[in-house]
């Protein structure tokens, strides 16, 4: 049993409150902003997704972030999970992720994470995320039961739950 409707139609862009940034489906081809924006914040995005996921190593390549994000822009197109990039109008700049995966531990029915840059903790663009990413998916997406990583449950109490049955 797929963990979307089959008619399941993904957000294509999602425009942040005030017009100066927006999230679209990550893409091979923003390798070139992703690197950057990815190992600039490589510490504190591990404090946060190492335990779990053991990213980003701090040996990460340009060229396994590449791999990362062909296989990231694959699996969007098989609706088995979506990374939704945070970029400036122009999208000069990646400034952050969105992750909706299927779940991994019991419980719910879609996994959401997300992060910024390290220039953009505490800022306004980050509340305008915060608040937004909670309001996008029970408008856009097909969950009774979503769990916010790192901010409904922490992500040490998230890797204590029992496996998903299906996983």
């Amino acid at each position: 049993m797929s963990w979307l409707p089959d008619d399941f139609a993904h957000p294509v862009l999602v425009p942040l409150p005030g017009g100066g940034h927006h999230l679209r489906p990550i893409r091979e081809a923003d390798t070139p902003l992703d690197y950057p924006a990815v190992m600039g914040s490589r510490e504190r995005l591990w404090t946060i997704f190492g335990p779990a996921w053991g990213w980003p190593a701090a040996t990460m390549t340009y060229e396994a972030d590449q791999a990362d994000l062909l296989r990231h822009e694959k699996e969007i197109a098989a609706h088995q999970s979506f990374n939704y990039a945070l970029f400036d109008a122009a999208e000069t700049a990646l400034l952050g992720c969105v992750y909706i995966d299927p779940p991994e531990r019991a419980g719910a029915d879609g996994e959401i994470s997300w992060w910024v840059v390290d220039e953009l903790v505490g800022s306004k663009v980050e509340q305008a995320l915060d608040a937004l990413v909670p309001q996008w998916i029970a408008a856009d997406w097909p969950f009774e039961q979503p769990r916010f990583l790192g901010r409904e449950i922490s992500w040490s109490d998230w890797l204590a739950l029992p496996e998903h049955p299906d996983t």
